[in-house]
């Protein structure tokens, strides 16, 4: 009933957001904010793909991995190198195969040692992993922005007076399948229902006899992947370099916080939501544009905490004392 009432009142807020600009715009009309609302969904899907990682990491090791862009810009990285060989598509499905090993793999290597050390050692280690991924992928790739190209075109099309293009649709797609997917695995499958019972409780699950070490490195793994679709729908907007993600990561904080850290429902919503809340600032605020959609969000981030601290979907912790 939770998650039902908070999207219920994301749209609402969205909608009440129209009528007051429907008040005070001279120049308003519903077209073009419904385009601005479209825009802002495809690039909100993006956040949503990050900001799931991030809420499946915590979950299951209350760890806030702040690689998880770099991560994301490395495998992109591989993909960019795999696309000059061989069509898109299957390029695509080799980067997630990739991501998904390389993910794992800095579990078991380097978070796993350091897993029950005190919360700043993990931090620390995180932070350390994204400054030697940037550094590794300059150096292999360079620091000049490259071409990323898209599977789809800019072609336009008008949706009930809203004017969106082909690629705006296809990434919110591919973002919301991908999601869809992963919710799919985790709600039917035995292999998603153990890792749901690791990430609620690792010592009960070891005394059931799961293999949790292997649980969460499957966690990671799968976290990589939803980082890899983030950063190859994310390039041909934002041209490849070595900082592409750094920037949504931020983004994706932002939206895993305003949705609940602990809630992949809300990781989601959260990432939608503050796609278009970005846009319509940048759009209709004058003093915002462009240049401060950035902040916009951080602001965002601050009065969802002031305000509602464990986010949209997220739950209030309780301890005895």
């Amino acid at each position: 009933m939770l998650g039902v009432g908070g999207i219920v009142a994301a749209i609402l807020a969205v909608l009440l957001i129209g009528l007051l600009l429907a008040q005070t715009e001279d120049e308003f009309t519903w077209g073009a904010y419904g385009q601005q609302i479209a825009s802002g969904l495809s690039q909100g899907a993006i956040f949503a793909s990050l900001a799931l990682a991030l809420v499946l990491i915590y979950r299951a090791t209350d760890i806030l991995n702040f690689a998880q862009g770099e991560m994301a810009t490395f495998t992109t990285y591989i993909a960019w190198s795999l696309m000059n060989h061989m069509p898109y598509w299957p390029a695509f499905a080799l980067t997630l195969g990739i991501a998904f090993v390389f993910g794992a793999a800095v579990e078991r290597t380097i978070i796993r040692p350091v897993e029950h050390r005190p919360e700043i050692v993990v931090v620390i280690v995180t932070i350390g992993l994204l400054i030697a991924l940037n550094g590794l992928t300059g150096w292999l790739w360079g620091a000049e922005v490259k071409p990323f190209d898209s599977p789809f075109s800019l072609r336009a099309i008008d949706i009930g007076g809203v004017t969106v293009t082909v690629q705006d649709i296809g990434v919110f797609c591919v973002c919301l399948v991908t999601v869809a997917l992963l919710w799919a695995f985790f709600r039917f499958t035995t292999l998603g229902l153990t890792m749901r019972a690791v990430a609620n409780s690792q010592d009960a699950s070891r005394l059931l006899g799961v293999r949790v070490g292997w649980m969460l490195a499957l966690g990671w793994g799968l976290a990589a992947v939803l980082g890899a679709v983030a950063g190859m729908m994310a390039a041909p907007t934002l041209f490849l370099d070595p900082n592409l993600m750094l920037v949504v990561l931020i983004y994706s904080f932002a939206a895993a916080v305003l949705g609940g850290i602990d809630s992949p429902l809300g990781a989601v919503v959260g990432g939608l939501l503050l796609g278009v809340i970005i846009n319509l600032l940048g759009t209709y605020v004058d003093f915002i544009g462009g240049e401060l959609r950035l902040p916009s969000a951080l602001a965002v981030l601050l009065i969802v905490l002031l305000i509602r601290p464990q986010g949209l979907f997220g739950h209030r912790v309780v301890r005895r004392v």
